[in-house]
């Protein structure tokens, strides 16, 4: 593919983001980074742009020096949380925004290369090793067998303002490793544990994340037609399975904001009187 590694545009946990030509960038996933999820990124990219998304543009893959990427349409523009930082957009706003990706990533139909839930939590666990108790990992998959239904839809799996870039013609919704196949509600869940828990860690604002949280809850009711206080319900339910995932991701961090978030969805799991 014609193109050539430009200057490093952006940086995250996963992968560096390159020039590669004119109006492209390449997502260069770091060493060590498995390369079949770095090729279902591309294929989830690609299927949901086709399907009319506001997502960027998969061009090709490339390999270099080992490394696996992502030949993408560069998108222009500060992120959801840069303006929201700066009081370009308000709290009110960025929730909004939050929610409006979010439904139209939940009302699309899953395209056949997604991932079951069911699925991937399986491998995950037997691939982890002892990194989440056996007896929380059965649990997990019995929850899931009991929520998860036929019909569920897409999950986008990693929704907070980071990943929205704000160009010209719109916010754009990026990163879509973690896509997978389930309801909303679990979506609903990741976004709430990345804003009421990771971003209090690096915020100079703690209130910030807290109150586009509680406007993207509430304007996704509006939007969806449910009251919040069922989306928020729904949540709760999914949520010991969100966390559970969040820390199969992270390779088990062992803080004491983790302990307590895997007592939370230890204690999700025991029935409910």
């Amino acid at each position: 593919m014609r193109g050539s590694l430009g200057e490093k545009i952006n940086q995250g946990g996963t992968a560096d983001i390159h020039a590669w030509a004119p109006g492209q960038v390449v997502k260069l996933f770091k060493e060590g980074f498995p390369p079949r999820l770095g090729q279902q990124e591309a294929r989830m990219t690609q299927a949901v742009f086709a399907a009319g998304l506001p997502t960027p543009e998969v061009f090709g893959e490339v390999t270099l020096d080992g490394r696996f990427g992502i030949v993408l349409g560069r998108l222009d523009g500060p992120t959801l949380l840069q303006v929201t930082r700066s009081g370009a957009v308000t709290f009110a706003q960025a929730g909004a925004i939050l929610a409006s990706l979010g439904l139209s990533v939940h009302r699309m139909s899953p395209p056949p290369e997604a991932f079951h839930l069911r699925g991937w939590m399986d491998t995950a666990f037997r691939l982890s090793g002892d990194i989440v108790p056996k007896h929380i990992a059965s649990g997990i998959l019995a929850l899931i067998d009991r929520l998860q239904q036929p019909g569920d839809g897409l999950c986008h799996g990693d929704i907070h303002p980071e990943n929205v870039i704000m160009t010209a013609d719109g916010p754009r919704l990026i990163d879509w490793t973690f896509t997978i196949r389930a309801p909303a509600a679990l979506d609903h869940g990741f976004t709430h544990i990345s804003l009421t828990e990771f971003a209090l860690d690096v915020t100079d604002n703690p209130r910030r994340p807290l109150a586009v949280n509680a406007a993207a809850q509430s304007e996704y009711a509006r939007l969806s037609g449910k009251p919040v206080a069922a989306l928020r319900q729904a949540m709760e339910t999914w949520l010991p399975i969100a966390i559970v995932r969040y820390f199969l991701l992270m390779g088990g961090p062992t803080s004491e904001r983790w302990r307590r978030m895997m007592q939370r969805a230890e204690a999700g799991l025991r029935p409910q009187d």
